[in-house]
């Protein structure tokens, strides 16, 4: 799966939604709750480094079985560290990829569809890793 570079995150004032205290049920439903437990703004909640975020558009069908489908907007922050299980971009030889990062017991960056195999993690020749997947925005409604 490959990106498409969107840009940097910036800072902007925040727009307040309401986030009910109730959770909606994904299974049986459960009685509806008029409580709004408090105003919560995307931008706080999806960018913790605002100066070291961007987004890129994912492309492919690689990271599927990890919720990432081809057209998903990646919020990647790049002051992260990456850790054995992140999601990362990483860089191999000049070509971007959306994997998910595996130190042990052999290193990789592990796809999330079985059609396509592990990039092996040379020791002598590591991919660069230019941030850590922290959300994924995709379209519940078709346009």
């Amino acid at each position: 799966m490959s990106v498409q570079w969107l840009g940097r995150a910036s800072r902007r004032a925040p727009l307040c939604l309401p986030l009910f205290s109730q959770p909606v049920a994904a299974g049986f439903p459960s009685p509806a709750q008029d409580h709004v437990e408090q105003r919560l703004d995307l931008n706080g909640l999806c960018i913790k480094h605002p100066q070291a975020t961007y987004f890129v558009r994912a492309k492919g069908d690689s990271m599927v079985e990890h919720g990432i489908v081809s057209g998903d907007i990646l919020v990647v922050d790049r002051a992260l560290d990456a850790r054995h299980g992140d999601i990362v971009i990483a860089s191999l030889q000049g070509d971007f990829t959306v994997k998910r990062l595996c130190l042990h017991p052999t290193p990789c960056l592990q796809p999330g569809n079985p059609a396509y195999p592990p990039i092996a993690i040379e020791e002598d020749n590591p991919p660069d890793i230019f941030g850590v997947v922290t959300f994924v925005v995709h379209p519940a409604r078709p346009s």
